[in-house]
């Protein structure tokens, strides 16, 4: 987004986030070749977006105020506008339930996998615990149980702590294909 005169944010406790613009364009990428309503947002002014309404305690009451020049604003602007960020985030939002189910997908094949793992390790711990191998079959049937619990770290770590940061974002977005948007002429 830039400096105070290339373009500025800023959001208020009222549940606002506020933008100012030069130009309606600085809101979105300029490298994609969509027409206007299909672009993508610039990752600035994304990030900027989400980061706000993440921050207000009251998301889902929040309101997108874009400031625009007289020069800019349109009455078809206004519609175009909100019609474009709703569908980005509408998209952004399928796309992170997308993997968020995908994650739940690795998690679960990460699991059986390391519940078989597991259970033979196991079983090899107790074969070895039986041998006649006084100092080699102690460490081998401890070292047999660790590795057989480290590997259900990753499936572990996955259902404990990798799906809140999508699930989070999923919301985010949710919210913001919905956000009731406004422009200002400034």
């Amino acid at each position: 987004m830039g400096s105070a005169d290339e373009g500025t944010g800023g959001s208020s406790a009222e549940g606002r986030i506020e933008i100012r613009l030069h130009k309606m364009q600085q809101l979105f990428n300029s490298f994609d070749p969509s027409p206007f309503i299909s672009k993508d947002l610039d990752d600035e002014a994304e990030a900027y977006i989400v980061d706000s309404l993440a921050e207000l305690p009251h998301a889902r009451s929040a309101e997108l105020l874009i400031h625009l020049p007289q020069a800019e604003v349109e009455l078809r602007t206004a519609t175009d506008l909100a019609e474009a960020i709703h569908g980005y985030f509408g998209y952004r939002q399928g796309v992170t339930r997308h993997k968020l189910r995908a994650l739940f997908r690795i998690g679960r094949t990460s699991l059986l996998i390391g519940l078989v793992f597991l259970a033979v390790c196991t079983l090899l711990s107790e074969a070895v615990s039986r041998a006649e191998w006084p100092s080699l079959g102690n460490l081998l049937e401890q070292g047999l149980l660790i590795i057989g619990w480290v590997a259900n770290w990753r499936p572990l770590e996955i259902f404990l702590y990798d799906w809140w940061p999508l699930s989070q974002q999923a919301r985010l977005y949710g919210i913001l294909s919905r956000i009731p948007v406004r422009i200002l002429a400034s």
